[in-house]
């Protein structure tokens, strides 16, 4: 049953990644009714939310989009930063959905922001760990467990990721809205392309607790 599973989960999340990179080709294509760029969406959302201490930068590479609280920056990749277009605006209003939850301490963001550390630290070693318990499993099974144990907070975190990139697509779409950068269809592809985005999330929540649930499978039948 596990493998019926995550067939599925992988044909689902090959057939929204392939959805989310047509949809943002096609509405990279689609220019604003007024001339803004990617830059400019998001330095006048964040000037109209009262963020005045986070920039707005350009970094390389395609859908490298993000918020980074660290250092209070809105990175937006260079097809976006750049470009007046649908999907440009789109991820610029989203990324500073990020920024504008950051200001109003929204708990989801504080809360994954905090794990960060965690996840990192897990992240790095949690593969050899997950091996090492698996090839030890019946002599060492407390390896295995403490694997499972690291592999449980990355799945958390994405769980933890869905309502923060929900509610920023959602802030996002209603500023564009609101503000009249899109209108009628321009803002019914806003929306279809954020909403394929955040599937993308959804996946992979889905895809690591499936991965989670196999793990306990093996540590609690004590063989490989």
């Amino acid at each position: 049953m596990i493998y019926i599973i995550f067939i599925v989960i992988s044909i689902a999340s090959f057939v929204i990644q392939q959805s989310l990179t047509s949809k943002f080709q096609k509405y990279s294509r689609i220019p604003l009714s007024q001339p803004m760029y990617g830059k400019d969406v998001a330095e006048r959302m964040l000037r109209e939310n009262g963020i005045n201490n986070v920039s707005v930068t350009s970094t390389p590479g395609s859908l490298t989009d993000h918020y980074n609280p660290a250092n209070q920056t809105v990175n937006l990749s260079s097809s976006v930063y750049g470009t007046n277009s649908v999907a440009a605006a789109a991820v610029a209003a989203h990324e500073c959905g990020h920024a504008v939850q950051h200001a109003q301490g929204y708990a989801p963001l504080k809360l994954r922001s905090a794990l960060v550390p965690v996840v990192s630290f897990a992240s790095q070693w949690v593969t050899w760990i997950i091996l090492i318990g698996i090839i030890l499993v019946q002599v060492f099974p407390v390896i295995f467990w403490i694997g499972i144990g690291l592999f449980a907070a990355t799945t958390l975190f994405s769980f933890i990721t869905l309502p923060v990139e929900i509610d920023a697509s959602q802030r996002a779409i209603q500023w564009l809205e609101r503000t009249g950068i899109t209108q009628g269809e321009n803002t019914t592809m806003a929306k279809s392309a954020l909403r394929s985005a955040a599937y993308t999330y959804v996946i992979a929540a889905l895809g690591s607790l499936a991965t989670l649930v196999y793990y306990v499978v093996i540590a609690m039948s004590g063989r490989r």
